[in-house]
């Protein structure tokens, strides 16, 4: 149910300039209730208030308006489905990066009607830190990636569950073979001095172990079932290393390849740059950055320390590295590598090609 809005008094309204009839709108958006602020040009307040956050309230109240507008709104859990439900409506709607808005967090006075106000301010002076915002198919594939991420990482626990009850009981196994289903049939049946409970307790751990490791492969099969998507992964499979999984996280993840300028930006989005602090002419580099995308930080990484094994190209790289001494800076430097090809591919969409190296021209003795 929509609140009563409060609106400006009428004489501020023939004020307005009636070639600019634009309105700038900030939304504070929460699980349950969303506030908006409307704005002119010259920054005076139209109307503001809050509704419910249900589609059919939002649907309602952006038909209800009769002045073309932009708007704004903080990215957080709950933003996405406000956003695809608003943009049809308006002329221009963005998501702000939420680090970057110091204008709202480090406010004295914070509340739901100033924190709209602020963006609707953001969005008038074009000093809204906007961020990129995937299509909702992406981000629908997305969400099924991470969630195979989720059920991957339950599946190890599972497993190191069950090399931690037959430890705590004495029994010996072999550790290569523990999780092969043959194996571990047998090994209960000769399980000697194990306590039924914890036999029983290894039987529940090895169900979940199958049911997750069979959600997990069909979450990948769904994956690869949109064309689009599975054309993509294909060409970024070309390069050596990179493997379905590695392909599917920098495609869902990256989106538009076409939005990173170059490679720096591209990693430092996948969260392999240092942090960088510069003034008075000093510049200072410190651990690698926090604000990144974690799970193509995690993909890569993992990527970097098998992929010298299927690229000869990687595999100078990290030899080159590792000579200095530091094994972790050198499977870095083969994930920044791995970036600068997936770009390259991504970009052109073309297959991967190694480029022979360029020939310098000697001079001839007199």
């Amino acid at each position: 149910m929509l609140r009563p809005a409060k609106k400006a008094p009428a004489q501020k309204a023939h004020q307005e300039n009636p070639m600019n009839n634009l309105h700038y709108i900030g939304f504070d958006v929460h699980k349950k209730t969303i506030s908006f602020c409307v704005k002119t040009a010259a920054g005076e307040i139209v109307e503001e208030g809050s509704m419910l956050a249900r589609r059919a309230e939002v649907r309602q109240w952006a038909g209800a308006r009769s002045q073309p507008w932009q708007g704004a709104m903080e990215a957080t859990l709950f933003s996405g489905w406000i956003y695809d439900t608003l943009k049809p409506y308006g002329e221009q709607l963005e998501m702000a990066h939420p680090a970057k808005m110091k204008a709202i967090s480090a406010g004295k006075k914070k509340s739901d009607t100033l924190d709209a106000r602020t963006i609707a301010d953001l969005v008038r002076c074009n000093l809204l830190p906007a961020c990129y915002v995937a299509p909702p198919r992406i981000r629908e594939l997305r969400r099924l990636l991470r969630y195979r991420s989720l059920v991957v990482s339950e599946a190890v626990r599972m497993k190191n569950k069950m090399a931690g009850l037959l430890m705590e009981t004495g029994a010996l196994y072999v550790k290569e073979k523990l999780h092969r289903k043959k194996y571990f049939a047998t090994l209960l049946e000769e399980l000697e001095e194990v306590p039924p409970s914890v036999i029983d307790l290894l039987r529940l751990s090895r169900g979940a172990l199958e049911m997750f490791e069979s959600t997990q492969k069909r979450l990948v099969r769904e994956l690869l079932a949109d064309p689009e998507l599975t054309q993509r992964v294909e060409r970024l499979m070309t390069i050596p290393a990179v493997g379905e999984i590695t392909a599917l996280t920098w495609a869902l993840e990256v989106g538009d390849p076409q939005r990173f300028r170059c490679n720096s930006d591209a990693m430092s989005y996948c969260g392999l740059t240092a942090a960088l602090k510069s003034s008075a002419g000093k510049q200072q580099r410190g651990p690698i950055s926090k604000q990144r995308n974690r799970w193509l930080q995690t993909t890569l990484i993992e990527a970097a320390k098998l992929a010298p094994r299927w690229n000869p190209q990687l595999a100078a790289l990290h030899a080159r590295e590792l000579e200095r001494g530091h094994r972790n800076r050198a499977t870095l430097a083969v994930a920044r590598k791995l970036v600068a090809y997936l770009l390259a591919v991504d970009k052109s969409a073309q297959a991967f090609q190694v480029r022979a190296p360029l020939e310098v021209p000697t001079q001839k003795a007199a």
